[in-house]
């Protein structure tokens, strides 16, 4: 028998209030808004059309000061951003504000030792196929455990929603590439309206009796450049011309590269990774930025 479930060290610390059936979190840290003036050049055709975007993406810090330079973006990227034919996601700490496996992790009492994996591989300090096999051995799970997991709503991040409705009003095609598990992240698409074949993520297997046997490892994400390999695979297999990857971590960032994303925007606003927040395209710490910014 098979299992699937989902996973990703500055935390913005989140309170939570209940919606519906979906837990949407409130920062209590305070947010502060920095105003920034650009000179329009290059390749948005229309100035009087970029000046009234650049207004509206007033980046929205996680503190007053910050020591990055990208988080107000250039032309340039808000060209590729609203041309784009489609948007791949990471989930954990991105669409969703939890790390799926250290919180699964803690379900099973194995939480401290799992999360010093994660962080190690979302800074990309150790292969993350490794990291994946280490966390999941130290937590063994049992089928039954991952059911009883699963009961729990997901917690998707401020805004994810919005989002993810305005890119498919703007026939942008939306795709959720995560180094966690599917029956984890099924939930999350469904929310969104997410076509679960627009999922690319790993799977836990399970032996007759519910016992843990292992990950699937042809799963492309279930090894080093595995998200780069799954956003090649679905530019190729689709065509698209622009394709964005939005994310928090080494891996995601890992998706920029010829023939996968033409754009990586890191997502701060969970988990703030300066080594991959410092290369990426546009940091962004609230997902109102990219929401406004399209037209």
């Amino acid at each position: 028998m098979e299992g699937l479930m989902s996973f990703p060290a500055n935390s913005v610390r989140a309170v939570s209030r209940r919606q519906s059936s979906v837990l949407v979190p409130t920062f209590s840290r305070k947010i502060s808004n920095t105003r920034v003036s650009v000179k329009p050049i290059g390749m948005v055709k229309n100035s009087k059309l970029f000046n009234s975007v650049v207004a509206s993406v007033q980046p929205i810090e996680a503190s007053a000061v910050t020591p990055f330079d990208n988080t107000l973006p250039s032309k340039e990227v808000l060209d590729v951003w609203n041309n784009a034919n489609a948007v791949c996601f990471d989930v954990d700490s991105t669409v969703c504000i939890d790390e799926g496996i250290d919180e699964f992790a803690e379900f099973c009492g194995a939480g401290k030792a799992v999360a010093e994996w994660t962080a190690r591989a979302m800074n990309g300090s150790v292969p993350f196929e490794e990291a994946l096999a280490a966390r999941l051995s130290l937590i063994n799970p049992s089928l039954s455990q991952l059911q009883d997991f699963l009961k729990r709503p997901p917690r998707l991040s401020p805004g994810i929603d919005l989002l993810v409705k305005k890119l498919k009003d703007n026939n942008k095609d939306v795709y959720l590439v995560s180094g966690g598990f599917r029956q984890m992240i099924n939930p999350v698409a469904s929310i969104l309206g997410i076509p679960l074949e627009n999922i690319f993520a790993n799977q836990i297997l399970f032996g007759s009796n519910g016992e843990y046997a292992g990950f699937d490892k042809n799963e492309p994400t279930s090894r080093r450049g595995g998200k780069a390999s799954a956003v090649q695979q679905i530019r190729k297999a689709h065509g698209y011309k622009s394709l964005v990857m939005i994310g928090d971590g080494a891996t995601d960032l890992e998706a920029r590269m010829p023939g996968g994303a033409d754009l990586f925007i890191c997502y701060g606003g969970i988990q703030l990774r300066e080594s991959v927040a410092a290369k990426a395209d546009w940091l962004v710490f609230n997902f109102k930025d990219l929401i406004n910014s399209l037209v």
